[in-house]
C-alpha cells in the first residue's frame, strides 16, 4: 500500500466527484489514521470522525461476521441444511445451506417486489416459500439480498434475539462500535443522509433512505470509517478474538463455483476477494457509497464512507492512489464489437426484477430495470459489456450475457453480480 498524504487526497477526489462529505481511515503498521472532508449534508454540520454513514451492503459483512461468531461458538453449522433451522426452506433444495447464503451461491433471487410482511421472520418465510431459484445451490453465483435477510433471521433463531439486538451485543459492542442503524424496530438512529449527484448538471440533491426493516441484515448498518476499520482489523485477526482463526481463513477463501463477474475477482463468506490478497465489501445506500478493504498478510485496513452517489467512482481512484486491491471488470473486456450478437435483446428476470434489453441510440444496447432507464451498454468480445450509468455517467461497471451451455443461445444476463434468466 502506497504512503500518501490522506487529507489532500480525500479533498481532491471528493471535490472532483461533487461529494458533500467523506471519511477516509487507514490502518497500517499498528496505527490508524483518519481524515474527513466536507459536511454531513448540504448546509449542515461538518463531517466528523464520529459521524455514521449508511454503509449499504457492507452491512452484509457485519451480518456474515456475526454468523461466523456463532459458527466459532458451535451454535451454527455452515453445512447443515437450511431447512433444519428455517422450516420455510423445506420447499427449496435440500442442498441449500448457510454457506450458500453467505457466499451468494444458493440460487436465491436478489429482491422481492412484494414486501407485505412487517417482521423479518414472516418476510423470510414468504420469500423462501415463493422463491423461484435461479440455479441449484452451489452451481453458480447470484448476489442476493433475500439470502442475507434469511441469514439475519437465522441469527435470530439461533440467538433468541432480534437481528438488531444480536448485532449490537454479540458483534458491535465487543468491537467497541456504538450501534447505529438506518432502520430499526425502535426507530431510526442518527445517520448521515445521502445525496444524489448529477455531475453533468452539477446538481447535488439530498435523498431519504428507503430501506425497510425486512432488508436490515443486507443493508441497515450505519457506521463511520473508523468503525469499518475496527471490523476489518477483527477480520484480519487483529483485535478482539470473536471469530476463530479457522473461520476467519474460511471467510476469505474463494468459494467453488462463485463467479461474481462485474463485482469482484472471487467471493468468500460475506466478503469479496480482490487482487493482491485483499478482501472486503462495497456498499451503496440511497445516495451513499462506502467501501472496506482488508489485507490480512500485512494487517492493513482501508475504509471510505461518502454521502454522495458518485462515491463509487471516487473509490476506484482512491484505491489506485493508495495501492489497495480493487476490482476493474472493464480490464477484461477485450475488443469492442460493432454488431449486436443475436439473442441479446429481450427480457431477463431475477425473481420479480425485470431487466429489459433493447436497441439503444448512443450505444448498441440500452438496459432498463423494472421500467426505469438504467444504463447504456457497449459490447465487447465474449458477450461482455461496459455500462454507462444514465444518472451519473459512470462507466466503470461491466456485465455480461451468458449462454445456457456452450454453443447454445443466450440464456442469461449478469449485472452487478446478479443473474437474470431470459424469458421468451
Amino acid at each position: 500500500m502506497h504512503e500518501v498524504q490522506l487529507q489532500p487526497l480525500l479533498e481532491r477526489h471528493s471535490r472532483r466527484h461533487l461529494i458533500p462529505g467523506a471519511q477516509l481511515a487507514v490502518h497500517r503498521d499498528g496505527i490508524t489514521r483518519s481524515v474527513e472532508f466536507g459536511v454531513q449534508h448540504t448546509g449542515g454540520p461538518p463531517m466528523t470522525r464520529a459521524a455514521r454513514v449508511p454503509v449499504g451492503s457492507v452491512s452484509k459483512t457485519f451480518t456474515a461476521a456475526l454468523a461466523m461468531i456463532l459458527v466459532s461458538d458451535g451454535d451454527l453449522d455452515l453445512d447443515e441444511p437450511l431447512a433444519e433451522y428455517l422450516p420455510a426452506a423445506a420447499s427449496l433444495s435440500e442442498r441449500l445451506t448457510v454457506r450458500h447464503l453467505l457466499s451468494h451461491t444458493g440460487g436465491l433471487p436478489s429482491d422481492s417486489d412484494e414486501v407485505t410482511a412487517s417482521t423479518l421472520s414472516k418476510h423470510v418465510a414468504e420469500c423462501l416459500r415463493r422463491a423461484d431459484p435461479l440455479h441449484e445451490p452451489g452451481d453458480g453465483f447470484s448476489y442476493s439480498n433475500i439470502g442475507y435477510s434469511a441469514a439475519g433471521h437465522l441469527i435470530e433463531v439461533v440467538t433468541g434475539m432480534s437481528w438488531w439486538e444480536a448485532m449490537s451485543s454479540v458483534l458491535l459492542r465487543p468491537l467497541g462500535v456504538e450501534a447505529h442503524f438506518v432502520v430499526a424496530p425502535d426507530g431510526p438512529y442518527d445517520a448521515v443522509p445521502g445525496h444524489a449527484v448529477n455531475p453533468d448538471r452539477h446538481r447535488v440533491v439530498p435523498v431519504h433512505q428507503s430501506l425497510t426493516l425486512v432488508d436490515a441484515p443486507a443493508g441497515a448498518v450505519a457506521a463511520s470509517a473508523i468503525d469499518l476499520v475496527r471490523l476489518g482489523r477483527m477480520l484480519a485477526g487483529e483485535g478482539p478474538t470473536l471469530v476463530d482463526d479457522a473461520q476467519l481463513r474460511e471467510m476469505r477463501t474463494p468459494v467453488d463455483g462463485a463467479e461474481p463477474f462485474g463485482m469482484a475477482d472471487a467471493w468468500g463468506l460475506g466478503v469479496a476477494l480482490f487482487e493482491g490478497g485483499w478482501f472486503g465489501h462495497d456498499g451503496t445506500g440511497d445516495g451513499t457509497s462506502c467501501h472496506l478493504r482488508v489485507h490480512p498478510e500485512s494487517g492493513a485496513v482501508v475504509a471510505l464512507t461518502t454521502n454522495g452517489s458518485t462515491g463509487f467512482a471516487m473509490w476506484h481512484e482512491l484505491a489506485r492512489a493508495l495501492g489497495v486491491g480493487d476490482y476493474d471488470g472493464c480490464r477484461e473486456l477485450g475488443e469492442r464489437v460493432s454488431a449486436t450478437p443475436p439473442g441479446c435483446v429481450g427480457r431477463f428476470y431475477n425473481g420479480d426484477t425485470e431487466y429489459s434489453v433493447s436497441q439503444g441510440e448512443n450505444a448498441p444496447l440500452r438496459l432498463v430495470v423494472d421500467g426505469e432507464p438504467f444504463a447504456e451498454l457497449t459490447l465487447y468480445d465474449g458477450l461482455r459489456f461496459r455500462m454507462r450509468d444514465v444518472d451519473t455517467g459512470d462507466t466503470s461497471q461491466a456485465g455480461r450475457f451468458l449462454r445456457g451451455s456452450p454453443g447454445r443461445d443466450i440464456g442469461w444476463l449478469q449485472v452487478g453480480g446478479r443473474l437474470a434468466r431470459r424469458v421468451a
